[in-house]
């Protein structure tokens, strides 16, 4: 590979390498324990988890509520923006939205959690700041912050993108493991390709 490409690709990767590793040696399990008690006591009254996120953020939320529903905990993607069009509709008193958002400051983030929570839903925040807007208004908040994105300029998300993504999926593994998935019914749920064929008896 020529310098060119190299050396930004090295830093990103170094970039990576160090300061993920730094984020999750500091990562606050009490925050992941108190939003996994958020949706497990909402589940029991019958609440139900949607994701969501604008910009970078509303994709991940796709893959997030799929790998919720795909070990033991249905989860739903809520569209960002599309949530003060009519989106809220599938919401009911008592859900509770995981909505992510890397400054917690936006305009258009702050207008889709005011109507989440005017919908009757708990929200658990996923910010880079403590004392963010979105930090505030959760019930439970979940830090994912890093100190640079990493490529060319800094800019585009790709370090809290990983931050984001980890820290969510530390709590998705904190839920799975309450329910106690078997095996069994994790095939049950994954009858196609090479992981249905992981378990066959």
């Amino acid at each position: 590979m020529s310098a060119k490409y190299k050396e930004p690709c090295s830093y990103f990767l170094n970039t990576v390498r160090n300061d993920l590793n730094d984020f999750i040696d500091c990562m606050d399990y009490a925050e992941i324990e108190a939003a996994a008690d958020l949706i497990l006591k909402a589940q029991k009254h019958g609440g139900r988890v949607h994701i969501s996120g604008i910009g970078k953020p509303g994709h991940i939320s796709g893959y997030i509520a799929s790998l919720m529903s795909s070990t033991g905990n249905p989860a739903y993607f809520l569209h960002g923006t599309e949530a003060v069009h009519g989106s809220c509709g599938q919401l009911v008193p008592g859900d509770v939205v995981i909505f992510i958002s890397n400054s917690g400051e936006t305009a258009e983030m702050r207008a889709a959690v005011s109507a989440v929570k005017k919908n009757g839903c708990a929200v658990i925040g996923v910010s880079s700041n403590r004392s963010s807007w979105l930090a505030n208004e959760s019930t439970v908040h979940m830090y994912a912050g890093v100190p640079q994105e990493g490529g060319p300029l800094g800019r585009a998300p790709r370090m809290s993108i990983l931050a984001e993504t980890v820290v969510l999926q530390a709590l998705s593994v904190a839920l799975q493991a309450d329910k106690e998935v078997t095996p069994q019914q994790y095939v049950k749920w994954h009858p196609g390709g090479m992981l249905g064929q992981l378990h066959e008896e």
